[in-house]
């Protein structure tokens, strides 16, 4: 009897609260967007200057004649000629800065 009883209240309870679809139906599998496959960075073109353009910068005649920051400067305005960010300096920020203690 306790049987019966129950699959009466399970029928009852899924005709008045239905549920979504279980994992192996066809409305959940339909429901389902696939993941997209991922993207290969070696897929698109190189976008940075090639090792030949770096390499100009880096042994033009007229920079080495200058002062070091002066030529960390024109290294970086090429670059940006270029396109790309020159963020990678050869001097220390602590011999362009000076710190001096402040009195609070």
């Amino acid at each position: 009897m306790r049987d019966v009883i129950a699959r009466a209240l399970c029928w009852v309870l899924s005709v008045l609260a239905p549920r979504r679809p279980g994992r192996h139906s066809a409305a959940f599998l339909a429901a389902q967007t696939p993941e997209p496959a991922p993207v290969s960075p070696w897929s698109r073109p190189w976008t940075a200057p090639s090792a030949r353009e770096v390499r100009a910068i880096f042994r033009n005649e007229h920079t080495r004649e200058l002062p070091d920051l002066q030529r960390e400067r024109v290294w970086a305005a090429e670059f940006a000629a270029l396109g790309v960010d020159y963020d990678y300096p050869t001097l220390p920020l602590g011999s362009l800065v000076t710190r001096e203690r402040v009195a609070a």
